[in-house]
This record gives C-alpha cells, sequence and structure tokens, in this order.
C-alpha cells in the first residue's frame, strides 16, 4: 500500500486545516468598507492592514521551519492554529486601528507555523513519485480557501461584521484540538525513531544569513520561482476588481464570478494534470509550462474586450499559477532531505516576500496606468522563464527533470 493512501486520513486533516488558515486569511475583505467607515480608516491603513499578515508571515518563517525539524510538525501546526484562532478572535472584538494590526501581525506568526508545518508533514508522508499529488491536494485547499475565503466572510458578516472573526475562532479552535488528539507525528514515522534536530547548519542562521546562504544551494532557483509567483499574483489579484471596474464596466457580481470561476477551474486542473505531468516532464518542464503561460496569458488579458474572452484568460492565469506552486514546493522537498521543515520555511518566506512586493506594487502601477500591474507581472513571468532556460543552456544539462542537482 503506498504511502499516501495509508495517510489519506492524516492528509485531509492537513488539507481542512490549510483551507481554514487561507479562508481567515480572506475573512476581512468583505467588511473592510465598514471598518473604513466605523474606525474612520484611510486607504493606507486598509492597504497596510492586508499586509501585515503576510510581513510577520515573512520574518517568522524561517525560524518556524526550524521548529518544524526540532520540535515536530505536529506541534508546530497546532501551535500555529491555535495562534491564528486566537488573532481571530481579537479581530472580532477590536475597537481600534493597534488592535486590527495586532490581530493581523499575530495571525502571520500562526500561518508561519502552519505552512511549513504542513508541507513538511506531507513530505515525510508520501513517497517521491507521489510527491507531486500529495502536494497538489495541499495547494489545492490553499486555493480553495482563498477563493472561498472572502465570500464565507460576506455571507456571516449579514449576521454582524464581527459575526465571520468569532466563527473562525470557533471553528480553528475546534480544528487545532482534533489536529492535537488525532494527527501523529509524521517526523518519527520519517525518521523512524525519536525527533531529532536537523543536522544541517543552516537552520541557526538569522532571516537574512538564511536567505544569502539559500543563494548557494542547488534548489535556489525553485525559490526564485515561488518569489516570482507571489509577486505576479499579487499585482493580478490585488487591483483586478479595480481593473475589470473601469476597463470593462463589469458590475460586482460578474466580478465575484469571473474570479471564482477562474479559480475553481484553476484547481481542477491542477488536481487532474499536476500528478500527470510532473510524471511526464518532470517538477522544472512544469514550472516553464506555468511561468510561459502564466506570462502570455497576462500580457493578453489587457488587450481583450469580452466577458468571455476575460473569463478564458482569467482561467489560464489561475491555472498556470496552481500548476506552479505545486511543482516548486514538490521540487523543493525532494531536495530538502532531513531538512523538510527548514525548507518549507525558506519556501514561505520567499512566497511571502513577492506577496508583499507585489501587494504594494500593484497600487503603485495602478495609479500610473491601469494595465500596467499586468503587464509588468506578464514581463516578471516570462523573464524569470527566460532565465530559467538561460540557466539550464549555460549548465549543458542532457535533461530537464529532478536530476540537475547542482542549480
Amino acid at each position: 500500500m503506498s504511502l499516501l493512501l495509508k495517510n489519506n486520513g492524516a492528509l485531509s486533516l492537513l488539507m481542512l486545516n490549510i483551507f481554514l488558515a487561507m479562508s481567515a486569511y480572506g475573512l476581512v475583505v468583505p467588511v473592510m468598507p465598514t471598518l473604513m467607515k466605523e474606525l474612520g480608516l484611510t486607504g493606507a491603513a486598509v492597504g497596510s492592514l492586508t499586509a501585515a499578515f503576510a510581513v510577520t508571515q515573512l520574518l517568522f518563517s524561517p525560524w518556524a521551519g526550524r521548529l518544524c525539524d526540532t520540535v515536530g510538525r505536529k506541534k508546530a501546526i497546532v501551535a500555529g492554529l491555535a495562534l491564528l484562532a486566537v488573532s481571530e478572535a481579537i479581530f472580532g472584538i477590536a475597537s481600534s486601528l493597534s488592535l486590527l494590526f495586532g490581530s493581523r501581525l499575530l495571525g502571520g506568526v500562526g500561518l508561519a507555523l502552519i505552512f511549513p508545518g504542513i508541507m513538511a508533514f506531507t513530505a515525510d508522508v508520501t513517497t517521491e513519485d507521489e510527491r507531486a499529488k500529495g502536494m497538489g491536494f495541499v495547494s489545492a485547499a490553499m486555493s480553495t480557501g482563498f477563493i472561498i475565503g472572502p465570500g464565507l466572510g460576506g455571507f456571516l458578516a449579514e449576521y454582524g461584521m464581527r459575526v465571520p472573526f468569532y466563527t473562525a475562532a470557533v471553528v480553528i479552535s475546534l480544528s487545532a484540538i482534533l489536529t492535537w488528539l488525532v494527527l501523529p507525528e509524521s517526523l518519527k514515522i520519517a525518521r523512524s525513531g525519536s525527533i531529532e534536530p536537523s543536522s544541517s547548519a543552516t537552520t541557526s542562521h538569522s532571516l537574512v544569513s538564511q536567505l544569502m546562504l539559500s543563494r548557494k544551494a542547488p534548489y535556489f532557483f525553485a525559490l526564485l520561482v515561488l518569489l516570482i509567483l507571489g509577486f505576479g499574483l499579487s499585482n493580478f489579484e490585488t487591483v483586478f476588481g479595480l481593473y475589470l471596474d473601469v476597463r470593462h464596466q463589469f458590475g460586482p457580481r460578474d466580478i465575484a464570478l469571473i474570479m471564482t470561476i477562474g479559480a475553481i477551474v484553476g484547481v481542477i486542473i491542477q488536481i487532474g494534470l499536476l500528478d500527470m505531468l510532473v510524471k511526464k516532464f518532470g517538477e522544472i518542464r512544469v514550472m516553464y509550462i506555468g511561468l510561459a503561460f502564466a506570462g502570455a496569458s497576462l500580457l493578453l488579458i489587457v488587450w481583450v474586450h469580452s466577458y468571455w474572452s476575460v473569463l478564458f484568460f482569467t482561467i489560464l492565469i489561475f491555472a498556470a499559477c496552481d500548476l506552479l506552486r505545486p511543482a516548486a514546493s514538490t521540487f523543493l522537498s525532494k531536495m530538502a532531505g532531513d531538512d523538510q521543515g527548514y525548507v518549507a520555511g525558506l519556501n514561505s518566506t520567499f512566497t511571502s516576500i513577492g506577496t508583499i512586493a507585489g501587494s504594494m506594487a500593484a497600487g503603485v502601477l495602478y495609479d500610473w496606468s491601469l494595465s500596467l500591474p499586468y503587464i509588468v507581472a506578464g514581463i516578471t513571468f516570462l523573464g524569470c522563464f527566460a532565465g530559467m532556460v538561460m540557466r539550464q543552456i549555460r549548465n549543458r544539462k542532457p535533461t530537464l527533470g529532478l536530476n540537475d542537482k547542482k542549480g
């Protein structure tokens, strides 16, 4: 029996946890206009609140990755869920900007613990042949949570502006308890013994030192792909509603429908194609495919005008990005060896850097020109694709798969 089938119950619980975490991240979106009026917030304050979650995730991810390799995956995941539940409760009772910021910053720490813990756990309980499928399921749960979060927030807010956050606090707390009671410790499974600290010397370094040291790692280019993915996807999503409203005069329902259909079809494509593509072409070639399609689609979407053509390219963008993330994460986990938590922490760190930079850049670029966020994001994706091709030519390797060990 395969490890993936043997541990499908644990994997389902991990998918639930990452789904809840990403849903919690997006709950705030539909209540922001009301919060602005109620607390007299400026647009800059709202933007800072959105970025605060990613900032602490970035700062704490390397430490969280080390923690996963020392105390174990389960404890890190449960601790992250507990912090996230507390942060949601604080947001629900907050009546000042300082408390709102404190809530979002604490939530980012929680996500910093949850993400590498789940990624490392998934790597522990899958074989190399099954790794892409396992990472694909986890990534699909992330994407689905990100999609559904704002919708759930809007639905629950009908019963009161604070209800979404109280509900999230209760549900995430229950999930933390369930995880503590039933989830095994995968680090013991992976090493067939007691939990031992990672032997990697790099795990003792600071955030800046780890970022510098990662440049020498054979998987550094995959980390760069995740950074580019975070940057490009944030550029696309941050101002997409504004872009569709101004450029195409689409109403809220049309915008919500385009984003929801595009994202859901992207997840379906990811689940249906990722494992097959990785087995046929290898992780690196799948990254090539994702970068090329995402870059081209972002450039082309600014030239189309009909509802259906916008929907078509939105689906392509989400599908390409939904192939990129698990392909890069699978490659990283195969290269990580015993440092699964540490490398998963770097995964989260580079993704957070890209997300923060993309979110900040999108607003500035949009003020300059309506289409500029998409042009810049498309060029960035295609530039990364060209860089990977040049790297392959320079290294003169006969294959483009995982056998390319020297980065």
